[in-house]
């Protein structure tokens, strides 16, 4: 069978080699029509991005959306010396009026500026906003700044506890504004109308990009008004999702450009011919760019696991044609023309490059069942991008060889130059053959060791840490956090399952004792900074109508007393119920404020603050709990499941098709041991240097193995020959090494640099990915080069040369 599908690749290569010009011109016209699609490719970094469409979690967070609109906020914040200070006040109402003016995209704007301010004269209620009558001199400034320090509402929203600290809340609309019209042109009076429109649910949400218009509008207008006495910035979850994509572009263009100049390098120095460089870099371009085409194609867009893939996909791509070429230019210096070449070095090489492709694909592929949606989008299109660069190496390498001209080199000045290499390659052979033993028990040793350490491993996800310390929206989220007590919601929604069951006392005193005690909620690394809900806004009426005496701050007793109240503030002109309550006042809001911290901390807080409501209410009414932190916690979740999941997948597969490759059972699980040890000594590293499991570094696992084991399919498919050939162990290493060891070496640097420019990104995560990738990568050369020849010394026989029979 083995020699079947070797005799078919030689043939392959001759009917390329022979038919070169149409071969040529057809691949280009279809790889050209595909590549055609590229403009269409998008970008996103938001959250709930990190979520198939039918996750529950954010199913969930799309019905919430669609009644109450977007719960993410971008939070202006402004610290000067005296808020309550005459010419701060002025500044701050033209900061209001030119971002309400200015930024696209906004539901809402508020401020200190216009926050609701809720009194009674006489019989009536009168909402109205806070700064409608500006303070003119000093006593209505001391009176105003009682005012607002006097009345829960401001505090930790709008002001901080000291009066020391101000913001601007801005809330962008919940959907995209494409093929929109004037809402007003359909009889809407604003985005909560068309909220509640049969039809609302079927348009989409607030896009990326238009996420990153109103970021930048804000920039736009906070850079015009800053000041060392007006001090600004921008917090909340747009800022840092825009933040992220901002740092991702950037990566990966300098990547990108990177990768390329790094493999043009290496190229040189293993071929010393230009064609050697021009023949891999035009491959492993076209098949990224194929690769990105299909994801433009089928509407998948750019996130942030998937920035690696341009990077990734040309590191990798390059292998097949370095082992194809190392042998094809070996058979020049010999004396074949170039066809022969080609076809001796397909009929070579063209099996164990199918084979590592394969394997390749097969264990990035195993993210493919991922529940993070990206890391399952990154599975499919790293498998697609790799299975396109094997297509383009096969097809397009024997076509490229026959046009272009390639001469032979002398053959002393090519010895010359690879007698260091030979040499080295020669001396790990024989020490690897000779201490077998030695470096099988250290090898054990180690694994051994790095188990016990990577069993100590922790889960992380937390965005913002991402970003470097001295970011400008890092800096704001954790001042907002420190001021404010918090930058993050969690939504709480209680269904009371009828029409206005909003309106009963004893609902609303139950709500209001729940919220009082969630707001006192001090866990290890999360406290509640504030709780809102429609309680807050019938308090601030039930005193207000009461001639605004703060004894009445509290909750009507009487149903029909409330129903009145709410009415009246509905008719006063207000909309903030909407932010509340449905239209029916059948669902309670509660928005529960807390500070940005590591996800993975946010799953048992979310179980004591569901408890906590369902304890009060779950006997009679439906509680919910959702939200932007939710689904944070759900990403965590999510990834513990997959991570665990194709690391089991990724090794099956892979181990299945090295038992089909060796053609022995005992030999292809053995031949695993070289693949898995670099898992488990990167794992072993990361506790060591106290790096956490994320998103990234959780990835590594199930890329290592699928990169790791091309170098041991070449290893044994080479092995398997030469002994064949030989019948002896320690020649057939040698011979392994001597012939395909000084590729194997050159796609290992070219891999592990591949990655190492991670390194060299602006966030955290990519960083720690990019050094342990790289790591494991020169580890599994290592285990190749001195752990895979000492099991076969241990483990396979020498035989009769007049005996080729398969290794035992």
């Amino acid at each position: 069978m083995r020699a079947r599908v070797e005799r078919w690749f030689g043939e392959l290569a001759r009917l390329l080699y022979r038919r070169r010009v149409s071969s040529l011109i057809l691949m280009l016209v279809a790889v050209g029509a595909l590549i055609s699609q590229l403009p269409r490719i998008e970008i996103d970094t938001s959250t709930e991005g990190f979520l198939h469409e039918n996750d529950p979690a954010l199913v969930t967070y799309n019905e919430f959306r669609a009644v109450f609109g977007r719960d993410e906020v971008i939070v202006v914040s402004v610290g000067p010396s005296d808020v309550f200070e005459l010419g701060f006040l002025e500044k701050l109402r033209a900061l209001h009026d030119e971002l309400e003016e200015e930024v696209p995209h906004i539901d809402e704007i508020t401020s200190l500026v216009n926050a609701r301010s809720t009194r009674g004269e006489e019989s009536e209620l009168i909402v109205e906003d806070l700064l409608d009558e500006f303070p003119e001199n000093a006593e209505e400034l001391r009176a105003l700044r009682e005012y607002v320090l006097a009345h829960p509402i401001y505090r930790n929203l709008l002001i901080s506890e000291d009066g020391r600290f101000t913001t601007v809340v801005i809330r962008t609309s919940a959907y995209s504004s494409a093929g929109e019209t004037d809402p007003l042109e359909g009889g809407f009076e604003d985005e909560a109308d068309l909220l509640a429109t049969a039809d609302a649910a079927e348009r989409p949400f607030l896009t990326d990009a238009e996420n990153s218009e109103a970021v930048a509008a804000v920039e736009a207008v906070l850079s015009r008004h800053r000041s060392e006495a007006f001090p600004l910035l921008a917090a909340g979850s747009p800022i840092i999702t825009n933040s992220v994509k901002n740092s991702m572009k950037k990566d990966m263009q300098r990547f990108m450009a990177m990768a390329i100049g790094t493999i043009a390098i290496f190229l040189f120095v293993m071929f010393r011919r230009i064609s050697g460089v021009l023949m891999p870099l035009f491959i492993v371009v076209l098949s990224l760019l194929s690769t990105l085409a299909v994801m433009a194609i089928v509407g998948t867009p750019i996130q942030i696991p998937t920035q690696i893939l341009p990077s990734f996909l040309l590191a990798v791509g390059v292998g097949g044609s370095v082992h194809i070429l190392a042998i094809f230019f070996r058979r020049l210096q010999l004396g074949d023309d170039k066809e022969e070449a080609i076809v001796w070095s397909m009929r070579h090489s063209g099996l164990p490059v199918l084979m590592t492709g394969l394997t390749t694909a097969a264990g990035l592929a195993s993210f493919s069942t991922a529940e993070v949606a990206p890391i399952a989008r990154l599975g499919i299109f790293a498998s697609v991008g790799v299975m396109l660069g094997l297509i383009y190496t096969i097809l397009l390498l024997p076509t490229l060889i026959a046009l272009l001209p390639i001469r032979t080199h002398a053959g002393g000045a090519a010895e010359r130059r690879s007698g260091w290499m030979d040499s080295l390659l020669i001396g790990v052979a024989h020490f690897s053959t000779t201490h077998a033993r030695a470096i099988v028990a250290t090898s054990l040793v180690v694994i051994a060791a790095a188990v016990a350490a990577a069993s100590q491993l922790q889960f992380s996800h937390n965005p913002l840490t991402w970003l470097p310390p001295d970011s400008e929206s890092r800096l704001a989220t954790e001042l907002v956090d420190r001021e404010l007590r918090g930058s993050i919601t969690v939504e709480v929604l209680l269904d009371t399952g009828r029409e206005n069951g909003l309106y009963e006392p004893d609902f609303l005193h139950e709500l209001d004792a729940t919220n009082r005690a969630t707001s006192e909620m001090q866990e290890t690394t999360i406290s509640v900074g504030k709780v809102v809900s429609i309680v807050d806004i019938l308090k601030e009426i039930h005193q207000a109508l009461n001639e605004n005496d703060p004894a009445y701050y509290r909750i009507p007793d009487d149903r029909l007393l409330v129903a009145q109240e709410l009415l009246l503030f509905e008719n006063s002109g207000s909309d903030d119920l909407e932010d509340v309550t449905d239209s029916q006042f059948r669902t309670a809001r509660v928005s529960v404020k807390v500070p940005w911290v590591d996800a993975i901390y946010y799953g048992d807080f979310l179980d004591l603050l569901s408890e906590r409501y369902h304890e009060a209410f779950g006997g009679e009414f439906e509680i919910t709990v959702t939200g932007l932190l939710p689904l944070l916690a759900r990403t965590v979740h999510a990834a513990m499941l997959s991570t665990a999941t194709s690391y089991v997948i990724a090794v099956l597969v892979i181990t299945a098709m090295m038992i089909a490759l060796v053609g022995n059972l005992r030999l292809g699980l053995v031949s695993m041991i070289p693949n898995l040890l670099p898992i488990v000594l990167v794992m072993g590293l990361m506790w060591l240097l106290a790096l956490p499991l994320d998103l990234f570094t959780m990835m590594i696992g199930s890329i290592a193995i699928g990169l790791a084991v091309d170098d041991t399919v070449h290893f044994m498919h080479n092995f398997r020959r030469y002994h064949a050939e030989t019948g002896q162990v320690r020649e057939a290493v040698r011979e392994t090494l001597f012939t395909t060891g000084r590729a194997m070496l050159v796609t290992t640097v070219v891999l592990s640099i591949g990655f190492f420019i991670f390194m060299f990104s602006s966030m955290s995560n990519l960083r720690n990915f990019g050094l342990l990738t790289g790591l494991a990568i020169l580890v599994a050369l290592l285990a190749d080069y001195f752990l895979a020849p000492a099991l076969m010394t241990l483990l396979v026989a020498d035989t009769d040369r007049s005996e080729p029979t398969e290794p035992a």
